[in-house]
């Protein structure tokens, strides 16, 4: 089924795999570097501007996604990157190493990155049917995440003795990404110059298309969904880590006939590498098995496994109940994930995709936003009191995406079948 996919997103996922898979060899370790050459907080500091930079950059991105093209977009952020790799590579040679160009070069890529995702998402549900959809969105994030599997293992190794050498591979690879997007991606959307569209490029009209988006309630509704669940996955990153921290101490465990010991911290480590792995080795099964089923349903169920997972850990100390909570929660996300991105699809304005997509960037960063504020909570509610906020939060994304489905089907159903519909 893959060879039948539309060119487009063959090479994409392609062409992302490999990406994806060298950035998460420095990407994720760019805190430890700051940290080394300058102080944890101006390392903090540094590092939340780049997230707030790239998410600010997105919005006008989706804006001009559809106002001069996807592969246009793509291509000149591409470019931008390319640049901007060979430019940490200069500012981090022997002898002579830059952080303050490292981190404008960071900037510089965290803002093409920001044009890129829009463009490249509007493009993905362009070429894709909605029978294809869910297949592609799995096939996407199984590649997602062995690439950042594959990625950290090897960065976790290399990045300390060898960012250089890494650093080269990066811009190498940016480059062979930029020569196949220019010369094998086709355009998906044309803009019609007797709309004058492609001459609305400023902030003016950037308020105006993303003030259209607002006033659609249906998928404002989903948003509200996405960043419930969403606020769950960043829950690990934020409370879940600092409870087991605290919780759970240093223990011995016998496993296969292996004896070890384990913390809280190292127990964290270990469920992130079972998650990914599960979500590596199962990708394909799940989505036979979803194959032809109500994706509504199946994402609603994929929702309540995902939660319960959620529920588990933030109770249990157990380290085997912990593992059988994780394996839930894994389940769940190999549901929810790819049938979420095709009722997505099915929600966004078609002749307004990048904005759609751009604006849909808040399900992270709010989510995000809770997640962090989650360590706080947790420590007013106790480890009960978060299992029964993600109770709600689970609940809160159900009722939310199913209101959104409502009221898309209602604002598309022709006048006559309302009004029999209110008879």
């Amino acid at each position: 089924m893959f060879k039948s996919l539309h060119p487009n997103i063959r090479i994409r996922i392609y062409t992302s795999f490999m990406s994806r898979m060298i950035g998460s060899m420095i990407f994720p370790f760019m805190a430890v570097y700051f940290v080394r050459e300058m102080n944890a907080t101006i390392a903090g500091v540094l590092m939340m501007i780049n997230v707030i930079i790239q998410f600010l950059a997105s919005l006008y991105g989706g804006h001009l996604a559809d106002r001069i093209g996807r592969k246009r977009m793509m291509v000149l952020g591409e470019a931008a990157k390319m640049i901007a790799f060979i430019g940490m590579v200069l500012a981090n040679m022997p002898g002579f190493t830059s952080a303050i160009i490292t981190f404008a070069m960071l900037m510089v890529i965290s803002v093409a990155s920001g044009m890129i995702m829009p463009a490249q998402e509007a493009m993905l549900i362009d070429v894709s049917t909605q029978e294809t959809r869910a297949y592609m969105y799995a096939i996407n994030y199984w590649a997602n995440n062995l690439a950042m599997m594959i990625g950290l293992t090897i960065g976790g190794w290399l990045f300390q003795d060898y960012m250089f050498q890494l650093l080269i591979g990066l811009a190498v690879m940016s480059l062979a990404t930029l020569a196949v997007t220019a010369g094998f991606i086709q355009e998906t959307y044309t803009v019609s110059s007797m709309s004058g569209e492609k001459n609305n490029l400023g902030l003016k009209s950037l308020f105006a298309s993303y003030r259209s988006v607002s006033k659609d309630t249906a998928f404002l509704l989903f948003v509200l969904g996405g960043i419930a669940i969403l606020s769950l996955e960043f829950q690990r990153s934020n409370y879940l880590t600092v409870r087991m921290e605290k919780d759970i101490s240093e223990m011995g465990l016998s496993l296969f006939g292996f004896s070890f010991s384990i913390d809280g911290l190292r127990l964290v480590s270990l469920l992130t590498v079972e998650n990914t792995l599960l979500i590596v080795l199962f990708t394909g099964v799940v989505t036979k098995l979803i194959k032809g089923h109500n994706e509504r349903l199946v994402m609603y169920a994929g929702f309540i496994l995902f939660g319960a997972g959620f529920i588990i850990m933030a109770v249990s100390n157990n380290p085997f109940i912990l593992a059988a909570a994780v394996l839930i929660l894994s389940v769940g996300e190999l549901m929810y994930v790819p049938t979420r991105q095709s009722m997505l699809a099915d929600m966004v304005d078609d002749t307004r995709r990048g904005t759609y997509m751009a604006f849909h960037g808040f399900v992270f960063q709010f989510g995000k936003l809770i997640g962090a504020g989650g360590i706080i909570m947790g420590e007013a509610v106790g480890k009960y009191g978060m299992g029964l906020s993600y109770i709600v939060l689970t609940l809160l994304g159900i009722l939310f995406c199913e209101m959104a489905r409502r009221q898309r089907q209602v604002s598309i159903m022709p006048t006559s079948t309302k009004e029999k519909e209110l008879i």
